[in-house]
C-alpha cells in the first residue's frame, strides 16, 4: 500500500503543490505576458486542481509498485478528470459568467493537444518520482503538533479566502459594485467585492462582464449545474445497484446487497462515476465513439482502482477483488472490466444521459430545488452514518467495548452480523489509522 500519511501531512501536501503550481503558472504567464499575474480565483497564492491532483498521485501511485507505464498512464488520467472536474466547480460557483478562466490556464485540458498534454503528464509524474522524496523530508523539520497546527490554521485560512471570493463572484460583480457604491452600510461588501473582481480581471484579460441586469428565469436543473449532477447520482447510485444485484444473482445464483449505504438501494460508486464521466466526457459527446470509449477505458478503470484505494485505506476493508482474474491491475480492476467502462462511457453520454437530463430539467423548478436539498440531506445523513457503522465494524475487533454512548448506538444497531449481511463480500484487510494520526 506504500506509506500511510497522516489527515495534516495530506492536508500540508495539499497546500505545499497548491502554492508550487499556482507559482508555475505564474512565472510561465510573467515570461509570456511580461507582466505578473495572480493565477486562481483565490486571493492566497494557491491553485487547488494541482495540489488535489498532486494528493491523488501520493495516495494511488504508491499502490501500482514499479509499473512506472500504468503510473503514467494513471497520471494522465488524474491530472485530466482534476482538470475537467475543476473547470466545471469553477463555472459553477460563478454561474453568471459568459467566459471561463479554464480558457486562458496553462493546465486546461480544453483545447490541450497530445505533445502538450504528454509534457504536463510527464512534468507531473517526474516530480513525483525525483523531488516529491525529497519533499517528504519536510514534515520531518516540524514537530508533528507544529505542522498540525500550522496546516490547521492554513486550511481555515484557505476556507476564509474561499467564502469571500465566493461571495464576491455572487454578489454581481461589476453591476453590485455600481448599484451599491452610495450605500455606507455595504461598504466593506463594495470595496472587497470591488478588489477581488479588479485581481480575476487583471489575472484573466479575456474574461468578459456579467451580463447587465436581472437574468432571466430558467428552467430547473438546466445544463450541467449541481442540481443536475446530484439527480444524476442519485439515479445512477440506484440503477446501479439494481443492475449490480440482478447480475449477481443471475450470474453466481447468490442474491445479495450491493448498496454503498445501510438504508436504501444506492450504489455510491455508480452514482459518483456516473458524475464523473458525465463532468469529464461532456465535451466529447459530439465526437466519434472511439473518441469516447478510449476516454471512458482509462477514466473508468482509473475511477474503480481509487474507489478501491479509498475504502482501503479510510476504512480497512476491501469490496471487491480480482486477483484471480487475468490481467487484474493490483485486484483492484483489470483490463476486461476497463473495456466494460469504455462500452459503458459510450451508451452513458450518448444514449442514457441525454434523455435522462431532459426528465430532470422538466421537473417544476421551485419543487425541484426543494426536493434536490432534502435528497442531498437524506444522503449525506445516510452516507456519513454508513462511514461511522463502517469504522466501528472493522475497529471492532481491537476494541470490542464501545468507548461512548454513539459507539454503543453502533454496536446495539450496526453488529458485525448486520454489517456482513449487508455486504457479504467485505473483507477487513487492517484496522483504519486513529483520527489525528
Amino acid at each position: 500500500m506504500g506509506l500511510t500519511l497522516s489527515w495534516y501531512e495530506l492536508g500540508f501536501f495539499l497546500l505545499l503543490y497548491s502554492f508550487l503550481g499556482w507559482l508555475a503558472e505564474a512565472a510561465y504567464f510573467a515570461l509570456v505576458k511580461r507582466r505578473f499575474y495572480n493565477r486562481g480565483i483565490l486571493t492566497l497564492p494557491l491553485l487547488l486542481s494541482h495540489g488535489s491532483a498532486f494528493v491523488l498521485l501520493i495516495l494511488v501511485l504508491p499502490t501500482l509498485g514499479n509499473r512506472r507505464v500504468l503510473q503514467f498512464l494513471t497520471t494522465a488520467v488524474i491530472i485530466s478528470v482534476v482538470e475537467a472536474l475543476s473547470d466545471h466547480l469553477f463555472q459553477r460557483v460563478s454561474p453568471k459568467l459568459r467566459g471561463g478562466f479554464e480558457r486562458e490556464q496553462l493546465f486546461s485540458g480544453s483545447k490541450r493537444g497530445l505533445i502538450s498534454t504528454l509534457l504536463i503528464t510527464g512534468t507531473y509524474y517526474l516530480f513525483y518520482l525525483i523531488v516529491h522524496p525529497l519533499l517528504l523530508g519536510l514534515t520531518l523539520l516540524l514537530p508533528p503538533f507544529v505542522l498540525k497546527a500550522v496546516v490547521l490554521v492554513l486550511l481555515a485560512v484557505l476556507l476564509v479566502d474561499f467564502v469571500t471570493v465566493v461571495y464576491a463572484l455572487w454578489s454581481g460583480g461589476p453591476d453590485y459594485i455600481r448599484l451599491q457604491q452610495g450605500s455606507r452600510q455595504r461598504a466593506l461588501a463594495v470595496r472587497l467585492t470591488s478588489v477581488i473582481w479588479k485581481r480575476l480581471h487583471k489575472a484573466y484579460p479575456g474574461l468578459r462582464e456579467l451580463e447587465a441586469g436581472p437574468q432571466p428565469a430558467c428552467p430547473f436543473a438546466r445544463g450541467l449545474c449541481l442540481d443536475k449532477l446530484v439527480w444524476v447520482f442519485l439515479l445512477s447510485a440506484l440503477l446501479g445497484d439494481i443492475i449490480e444485484t440482478f447480475y449477481c444473482g443471475l450470474v453466481d445464483g447468490a442474491w445479495m446487497s450491493r448498496s454503498s449505504v445501510l438504508y436504501g438501494p444506492f450504489s455510491f460508486v455508480w452514482g459518483l462515476g456516473a458524475v464523473v464521466l458525465t463532468v469529464t466526457l461532456q465535451r466529447l459527446a459530439e465526437k466519434n465513439d472511439r473518441y469516447v470509449f478510449v476516454a471512458g477505458f482509462f477514466i473508468g478503470g482509473a475511477y474503480e482502482y481509487m474507489c478501491s484505494v479509498f475504502t482501503e485505506l479510510v476504512f480497512g476493508t476491501v469490496f471487491w477483488d480480482y486477483s484471480d482474474m487475468p490481467l487484474n491491475i493490483g485486484g483492484r480492476t483489470n483490463v476486461l472490466f476497463c473495456f466494460f467502462w469504455g462500452i459503458l462511457a459510450v451508451v452513458w453520454i450518448k444514449q442514457i444521459y441525454p434523455p435522462m437530463s431532459k426528465a430532470i430539467e422538466a421537473l417544476p423548478a421551485l419543487a425541484g430545488k426543494a426536493l434536490t436539498w432534502v435528497v442531498v440531506f437524506v444522503m449525506l445523513c445516510n452516507g456519513v452514518l454508513t462511514c461511522a457503522a463502517m469504522l466501528r465494524y472493522s475497529l471492532r475487533p481491537l476494541r470490542p467495548e464501545s468507548a461512548n454512548l454513539f459507539e454503543q448506538f453502533l454496536d446495539s444497531q450496526y453488529d458485525d452480523a448486520f454489517m456482513e449481511h449487508r455486504w457479504p463480500n467485505m473483507i477487513v484487510t487492517e484496522p483504519p489509522a486513529a483520527p489525528g494520526t
